[in-house]
């Protein structure tokens, strides 16, 4: 039997709820994403673009970034779900990967882009502060 070297500590109910929250917005705002490719995919014309914005790039390609991503996205928050180490790693840089998408998006929808960006700056926070220590004592890993 492996000894462990790490310090044994309480896990902290706060964490595992933040985890399982980031999880489910995860999903939440993966769902959100493909609705919105979507609705760029299905009617071009949906989004207004607005005047002199410096990144300008086809509504119809934006709809499969966000379908693509959308659909990946939630999948990895149910690997955070289910306490997969893959989940965390994963929902990290397609957190990041989002926030850099819907900054890009902002022309489109404004509001809704930088609340996306808000969402998954916030589950990239409660990924990153939740360690393997944790996983192994809450019994999610």
């Amino acid at each position: 039997m492996a000894q462990k070297t790490y310090a044994a500590r309480e896990v902290s109910g706060w964490t595992v709820g933040l985890v399982l929250f980031a999880g489910i917005m995860m999903i939440t705002v993966g769902l959100f994403q493909a609705i919105q490719g979507f609705a760029a995919i299905l009617e071009n014309e949906f989004y207004v673009n607005v005047r002199n914005y410096a990144f300008e790039v086809d509504v119809t390609a934006w709809g499969w970034i966000h379908l693509i991503l959308g659909l990946v996205l939630g999948l990895a928050g149910w690997g955070v779900i289910t306490g997969a180490l893959w989940g965390r790693m994963v929902g990290i840089a397609l957190a990041v990967l989002s926030a850099i998408v819907n900054f890009f998006f902002i022309p489109y929808y404004p509001l809704w882009s930088m609340l996306i960006i808000a969402l998954d700056v916030f589950v990239i926070w409660a990924l990153c502060v939740y360690g393997r220590s944790e996983a192994e004592q809450s019994g999610t890993a």
